[in-house]
């Protein structure tokens, strides 16, 4: 049998390299693309279970410094774990209870100002005010013409809150049962993982976990400068329940964009009771101004180098969010993408070390 002739060229290829690689990586784009979206559906039909896990996590990361130095001083892992989680429970606890109190004390007044509000647009502007100052004083009877359809999403918000109280109570334990055992994580996780890939799926968690953490801090960060801005403006402009409505803002900051709209949206209403509509426009402008600075200068630079990631993909990562699964989705975005693009650098910068001992052994 006679040898192939090196120097008689084989088959050519029927296409050129720049294509086939080109065609690999949408066949690779393709593939992960699949397993994103399979993915995002069955935790859809899991979120019951998947949503305490992915809020506890984010829970752990926010509430991690404080066990560890309560760990640090001396007290035990599991008291430590139940003292951080009280204390949460009691930081937005107080802040709901102060706003609902002052919402519940101020309620006539606020209606009793929506109605002169509604006088004095009328006065400028006519018949549309005049409509607006109508639709106040006919409230019960646009109430009693659609009750049928309002008791219906009465009952269906009653059985979305108690599932939401549910996943909320589930979380928390949750969050209790991973600071107390956030140190046996690490030897959990090499137990399961298949032999010689351990010490790369250790990295792989911890560079995620560290970008989750990155995520809460940003977020706490802004949510306080937040807080103590629209603070400070309702106490100048005498605002009663400065505090609690400073505490809502903090909390809201959780949650983009629906937090703050909620959160503002009270503040400007408390002061239309107490301060009267001049008062209200002001609160108004002070709520605007600070959600324009978060919006175009907190949420990306701070977020951008907390979480490591260019301020563009952070929006469209909200957006994406939102689109996938709402005021859920807008939360859990940003975090489950610096978690994954924690895991992308970790696998490149392995990758890269490897390469350049692999080619000098060959």
């Amino acid at each position: 049998m006679q040898d192939s002739d090196p120097t008689v060229p084989g088959p050519r290829p029927l296409l050129p390299d720049p294509l086939r690689r080109l065609a690999a990586w949408c066949a690779l784009l393709l593939l992960v693309s699949g397993v994103v979206y399979v993915g995002i559906r069955l935790c859809d039909e899991f979120r019951t279970a998947v949503v305490p896990v992915l809020l506890a996590l984010l829970g752990t990361a926010l509430l991690g410094p404080l066990h560890r130095r309560l760990v640090k001083a001396g007290v035990q892992r599991s008291v430590a774990a139940g003292l951080t989680c009280v204390a949460v429970v009691a930081v937005v606890g107080g802040a709901v209870y102060i706003v609902v109190a002052a919402l519940i004390d101020t309620g006539d007044e606020i209606v009793v100002s929506l109605r002169q509000a509604a006088r004095g647009i009328s006065e400028y502007f006519g018949a549309a005010g005049t409509s607006l100052d109508d639709l106040a004083s006919n409230a019960r009877e646009l109430l009693g013409k659609f009750g049928g359809s309002a008791a219906s999403g009465v009952i269906s918000g009653v059985s979305v809150v108690g599932e939401a109280i549910a996943m909320a109570v589930l979380a928390l334990l949750l969050v209790f049962f991973f600071l107390r055992d956030s140190d046996k994580a690490a030897g959990t996780l090499r137990a399961l993982s298949p032999r010689g890939s351990a010490d790369t799926l250790e990295a792989m968690a911890r560079r995620a976990f560290q970008a989750v953490e990155g995520f809460m801090r940003g977020t706490t960060f802004i949510a306080l400068i937040d807080a103590l801005c629209i603070t400070v403006g309702l106490l100048v402009l005498d605002v009663p329940g400065a505090a609690g409505l400073g505490a809502l803002v903090f909390v809201g900051a959780y949650i983009p964009y629906l937090g703050a709209f909620i959160s503002g949206a009270v503040a400007v209403l408390v002061a239309l009771a107490d301060r009267g509509f001049v008062i209200a426009l002001w609160v108004l402008g002070v709520v605007l101004a600070v959600q324009v600075l978060e919006g175009h200068v907190l949420q990306p630079v701070i977020q951008s180098r907390t979480v490591q990631m260019h301020p563009a993909v952070v929006m469209v990562a909200i957006t994406a969010g939102a689109s996938v699964a709402g005021v859920l989705g807008m939360l859990l975005a940003v975090p489950l993408t610096a978690a994954a693009f924690g895991v992308l650098q970790e696998l490149r910068t392995r990758y890269e070390s490897q390469e350049p001992s692999a080619s000098g052994t060959s």
